[in-house]
């Protein structure tokens, strides 16, 4: 997701620095392609959490051990997943 919005800013640098005839800014193959890393970062962070769930439903309670906490990874997954989504709504907003 870092390498989507790295990809994404760099193009509008570049596009600042170097002006095309006093066109506007327009949305290049930068944009687009930062912004499908970041959304793949997005789906893959929400994909492991419901395969996560899923394993966890399989083992049986003795077999996890004590003092494991599953939570926190989930609860991690699912707000990275969020912030995401607003990373994406200011790409769309910040140009």
């Amino acid at each position: 997701m870092t390498f989507g919005f790295v990809i994404e800013r760099f193009g509008l640098f570049v596009t600042i620095l170097i002006p095309k005839h006093n066109t506007p800014l327009q949305r290049g193959l930068s944009f687009w392609t930062g912004l499908a890393f970041v959304a793949l970062g997005a789906i893959v962070a929400a994909y492991s959490t419901v395969q996560y769930r899923k394993l966890l439903r399989t083992l049986k309670p003795v077999e996890i051990p004590a003092g494991y906490r599953t939570d926190p990874g989930i609860i991690t997954n699912l707000l990275v997943a969020a912030l995401v989504v607003v990373l994406t709504i200011y790409f769309f907003e910040g140009v």
